[in-house]
């Protein structure tokens, strides 16, 4: 059976050069190549004239088109003379730099060295969604209109796929050297789960089976932290915003059982050294949280407050878009979202489900790339701590994404093996093991220290707060495509099965779930392949605990489309691959300081 989607790609008429003349004309001219490489080093464009896409990884501002390079047969040609002989294009801007992109190397190729192509930035054209159409409203609705296929257009434009297929000849002809053929389209009929209570400290049926935000407002919610002492900075000409968002916070704390004191407040310059250096000279142990009123979405006031708030000095951080503020009718609104943010960053609990299984873990995993450690991978790890699935303990480690995934396990096992057996042999019994692998795809370099994880701080924590051993833990390992199955099997789950129990015979079996709820197009089910087994449960129980699992993101007030943990360990993994690029403080496991 083969699963199909439909797929689209933002294609702009505005090409590379342009661009660059845009930030040219508005910016300082001393910072004009620091703009341009900000803004384009990473992003995807197309060269129309072979109808190919590359990532802009550098900008080589010493070479112009009139320049030479050398072809194959060891002749030498300028950029100028190559486009008009290859392919009847002038250029017309001679003065121009050079768009680098570096290729990745052919399978079987002698060398190791990168390939490095250089382009025309007049010839290459910009793919996806600028900032300024992603802040347009109205564009967003209309391409959403485009994007989000109903049922039926989603069916219809894949029936029509496949019979452009079967009736090209070539593509037919293809298929057939592969042994595979177009069959018919399959009807299934799925299960139906019914609709999942939602646990406060009153037990509320929800009025959208998909989104409880509107029954947040007055109830309260199942476990809160009194907020008394905390930090609000916020720029000279954004007071009369943070002023209100305080008093919003305050209002929609009490309904929920919230108690919230009046903050700290200070005023800063704009800009990142002035919030740094206000909270170096603010911030204490003392302190609960920090509130920070941003005055633009620049990445670098950001990344540099959260660098201070998880790596030198470990406190909860909120940090909220005074754009986000100005909007006075939904202010209500935004301070519900934040107050809710801000108990799970306390320690505190929304909302939990029923879960019948006692004593059970539940763990997520998933992996991002650092964006600035090129060939390094940021790991996420998030495991229950509590009985109700409304705590979490949470780790982020780095590593090389070449690192071999075996000695890794090794290392970690001669770590931690002893003192697992320490527990065991004192009367605590060995936990049974799920591994749910979600399907998403990852590089087959990219390794999670799963054993690590685990026995370090997951057990460990989950004995403090328990005085005992998990009974079962399920894992659900997220970024894994169907390719990489056969290493999960062979290798992760061995390895954490001799830390944890002794290996018994698997119980492989996959399924699919939709989970969460969509106002417009259709929803892709998410894959599951449960790898191991020894718990004994039921396909359909395991089913139904992954859907209550997807009940338990505290970031959004509905359902999502994996597992909570895996969600959590994702905005883990991007917080530090994005911002903060180092492992954070330890002082900030038990709580959801990534949200």
């Amino acid at each position: 059976m083969l699963c199909a989607d439909v797929s689209h790609k933002v294609l702009r008429n505005e090409n590379v050069l342009e661009f660059m003349t845009s930030i040219y004309n508005s910016a300082d001219m001393a910072r004009v190549a620091e703009m341009c490489e900000k803004e384009l080093l990473g992003l995807i464009v197309l060269t129309r004239y072979n109808n190919k896409t590359y990532r802009i990884d550098d900008i080589e501002w010493s070479v112009k088109p009139t320049d030479t390079f050398q072809k194959r047969d060891g002749t030498q040609i300028s950029y100028q003379d190559y486009y008009k002989q290859q392919y009847d294009i002038v250029v017309s801007d001679l003065n121009q730099p050079m768009l680098v992109s570096q290729l990745k190397a052919k399978r079987g190729a002698d060398t190791a060295e990168p390939r490095v192509v250089l382009l025309v930035p007049e010839l290459c054209y910009l793919t996806g969604l600028s900032s300024r159409a992603t802040s347009d409203f109205r564009l967003m609705k209309d391409l959403a209109q485009e994007t989000h296929l109903t049922p039926q257009n989603r069916q219809q434009r894949l029936s029509r796929l496949a019979d452009n297929i079967q009736r090209n000849k070539d593509a037919r002809l293809e298929l057939e050297t592969w042994g595979l053929q177009l069959g018919c389209q399959a009807s299934l009929t799925g299960r139906v789960v019914t609709t999942e209570k939602i646990l406060m400290q009153d037990v509320i049926m929800p009025m959208s089976a998909g989104d409880w935000f509107r029954d947040m407002r007055n109830v309260r919610v199942m476990g809160v932290v009194p907020l008394e002492n905390w930090l609000v900075v916020f720029s000279n000409r954004n007071s009369e915003l943070a002023h209100n968002l305080m008093q919003c916070l305050r209002r929609v704390g009490g309904p929920m059982g919230f108690r919230i004191e009046y903050p700290k407040i200070v005023q800063v310059q704009e800009s990142p050294a002035a919030f740094v250096r206000v909270l170096r000279q603010h911030v204490n142990p003392e302190l609960q949280l920090v509130l920070c009123v941003l005055p633009s979405g620049q990445k670098d006031c950001y990344d540099a407050i959260k660098k201070y708030l998880t790596l030198e000095h470990p406190v909860p951080s909120q940090c909220v878009l005074a754009r986000t503020l100005s909007k006075q009718g939904m202010m209500m609104s935004v301070a519900t979202k934040i107050a809710m943010q801000v108990i799970c960053k306390l320690g505190g609990e929304l909302w939990a489900v029923d879960i019948p299984l006692k004593s059970l873990m539940v763990v997520g995993i998933d992996i991002n790339k650092d964006a600035v450690n090129k060939g390094s991978s940021v790991v996420g790890f998030v495991a229950s701590t509590n009985v109700k699935l409304s705590r979490w303990f949470s780790r982020c480690m780095l590593q090389k994404s070449g690192a071999n995934m075996a000695d890794c396990l090794k290392i970690c096992l001669e770590e931690c093996h002893s003192k697992l057996q320490n527990l065991l042999h004192r009367g605590h019994s060995a936990a049974q093991v799920c591994t749910a692998v979600n399907s998403r795809t990852f590089r087959s370099e990219e390794t999670v220290l799963l054993v690590s994880s685990l026995t370090q701080g997951a057990l460990n924590h989950w004995q403090k707060c328990n005085g005992r051993l998990p009974a079962r833990i399920i894992v659900y390992r997220d970024g894994v495509g169907d390719g990489q199955l056969k290493t999960v099997v062979d290798y992760e789950v061995p390895q954490l099965l001799s830390v944890i129990s002794e290996c018994s015979p698997d119980h492989r079996y996959d399924f699919f779930l939709i989970s969460q709820l969509a106002r417009q197009g259709t929803v892709n089910p998410t894959h599951y392949n449960v790898v191991y087994d020894d718990n004994g449960l039921k396909p359909e129980h395991m089913q139904r605990l992954t859907y209550k699992m997807c009940h338990l993101y505290y970031n959004w007030t509905g359902l999502i489309r994996v597992p909570a943990p895996c969600q959590y360990a994702n905005k883990l993994t991007f917080l530090v691959g994005q911002s903060i690029h180092q492992e954070p403080s330890l002082e900030l496991a038990d709580k959801l300081f990534y949200l």
